[in-house]
């Protein structure tokens, strides 16, 4: 039985017009409480379901924001989608979150393309430079925002932190503190923002007479393990660091975690920063000093750009940067006197 057959037969079970029955379930038009129940439930008599693709092809509006997201697992991911979702359901539209390790695969093309159709806009969060997704966005034009991109400047409006400069500011309290070895846990080259924070740390030093020193800037992964590991490295080195940046929270769960486990403590030994002020930032021991991100002010402004192209604003290259604020707790203090 073909669609159109069978809400035929929706509306003739519930007595009504096939237009009724179709505004009824589509949520269009005005359509009495009475006639809605019996459309409903001669829909679920039948298990007919709408086909919501053949209504967006026939210029039918959406009212899905698509979040497309590289690799779904940090707490910071899950943070920010939760935001973009509280603001999308504010602004009258559901979310359909797509996973994958990367866009651009021949095995990925045919589902991007249709996820892009049946939603009214595209959200990329954190995605990958990498990924060649993102140059079909450029030129396809579709209603579309990033959200957490340093990488480098694309045609159309991205919502990100000033990473460099919050960077800076973390380190800046750190050499505030008396410290002058400090060391940086970095995290992955996909989005840019690791680069920048990179940048940001070498400006602080700089700015302070201090020359950076390679031994002291390593890869994190912007992971909990990756912390571990890269601080077992910094902690082995002849001349260990007496404070460290870590590019993102996790990354400085795992540092705390490695400098522990070699019976030291923090920051009464070492000195640890984060960046992003995660919800369970202020839950570990001690609790970390980082740069609190405004995850609620960032996913309205996203999703501000994202409807103002649904509803027909022409698309503009545009870089729309955050600020951070210093979050001082427990896990930072000042450089204990040298004997």
């Amino acid at each position: 039985m073909t669609k159109a057959s069978k809400l035929s037969e929706v509306a003739k079970i519930a007595g009504v017009s096939p237009i009724t029955a179709s505004r009824a379930i589509r949520g269009n038009g005005y359509v009495s409480e009475a006639a809605r129940t019996r459309v409903l439930a001669a829909a679920a008599q039948l298990n007919y379901t709408p086909d919501m693709l053949a209504r967006r092809m026939r210029g039918d509006k959406s009212k899905l924001i698509g979040v497309f997201v590289n690799h779904y697992g940090s707490l910071v991911l899950h943070e920010i989608t939760k935001a973009i979702s509280d603001e999308a359901r504010r602004q009258g539209y559901d979310i359909l979150l797509y996973n994958a390790e990367r866009f651009d695969l021949p095995s990925r093309m045919e589902t991007c393309a249709m996820l892009s159709q049946l939603c009214a806009g595209l959200v990329l969060l954190l995605p990958n430079a990498a990924d060649g997704y993102l140059d079909v966005l450029e030129r396809q034009r579709l209603p579309c925002v990033f959200v957490g991109f340093d990488a480098r400047p694309v045609k159309l409006p991205v919502v990100v932190v000033e990473n460099r400069l919050g960077a800076r500011t973390a380190v800046e309290h750190l050499l505030s503190l008396g410290h002058r070895r400090i060391a940086f846990i970095g995290g992955t080259a996909g989005t840019g923002q690791g680069a920048e924070r990179l940048k940001g740390y070498n400006d602080a030093l700089l700015a302070a007479g201090l020359a950076p020193d390679p031994a002291l800037a390593v890869d994190g992964n912007f992971s909990q393990t990756g912390g571990f590991a890269a601080t077992e490295k910094l902690l082995s080195l002849a001349a260990p660091p007496t404070a460290i940046f870590a590019a993102n929270d996790e990354t400085a769960f795992g540092a705390i975690d490695a400098i522990h486990s070699r019976g030291l403590e923090v920051p009464d030994d070492i000195s640890v920063i984060g960046f992003d002020d995660i919800s369970t930032s202020s839950f570990v021991h001690p609790p970390l000093t980082t740069m609190r991100q405004s995850n609620a002010d960032m996913a309205t402004r996203a999703v501000s750009e994202l409807l103002a192209q649904i509803q027909g604003e022409e698309m503009q290259a545009k870089r729309i940067g955050f600020p951070l604020e210093l979050v001082v707790r427990s896990s930072t203090g000042p450089l204990r006197r040298q004997d």
